[in-house]
């Protein structure tokens, strides 16, 4: 699995001009999933993600975690993020599970970080979807499971 994590002061995510999940401050979560994931992966990501410390603390330090800040997350599905561009310009996206494998480990995971308290709104699993944020920071990280 691999999660694109942005925190930001606010974000949304809209679906046939309706939104559908709306954050303040928080982390952005894009979420992709290829075919070895289990909910082993699932797991480490969720705990990994709500454990980062990538909010200032009162010494203005990288410090606190989504948890001790009381911040949201959105989750957005993201199956590009598996694109392989290394071979011609149009990107090979073979290295992503198939909607019937990933939608269940994707469900997972965002009730894995709602175990832990966290308020989670997400997409909607392989709509066409816009969303915005607002960057703070920036601060923007790439985790990987394995």
């Amino acid at each position: 699995m691999r999660v694109v994590v942005q925190r930001c002061k606010q974000a949304d995510v809209t679906v046939n001009h309706e939104v559908v999940g709306r954050i303040g401050q928080g982390l952005m979560l894009l979420v992709g999933i290829t075919h070895e994931d289990t909910e082993q992966d699932a797991k480490y990501l969720a705990d990994k993600v709500s454990g980062l410390r990538i909010f200032e603390d009162e010494a203005g330090k990288m410090n606190l975690s989504v948890l001790e800040t009381g911040g949201q997350i959105l989750s957005v599905s993201q199956f590009t993020l598996y694109g392989d561009c290394r071979k011609g310009k149009r990107p090979n996206f073979m290295a992503a599970a198939r909607p019937e494998q990933a939608e269940p480990l994707y469900e997972k995971f965002n009730e894995l970080l709602r175990a832990q308290g966290l308020h989670v709104e997400t997409g909607v699993f392989g709509a066409m979807m816009d969303v915005q944020l607002v960057n703070w920071g920036p601060v923007t990280l790439i985790v990987d499971s394995v």
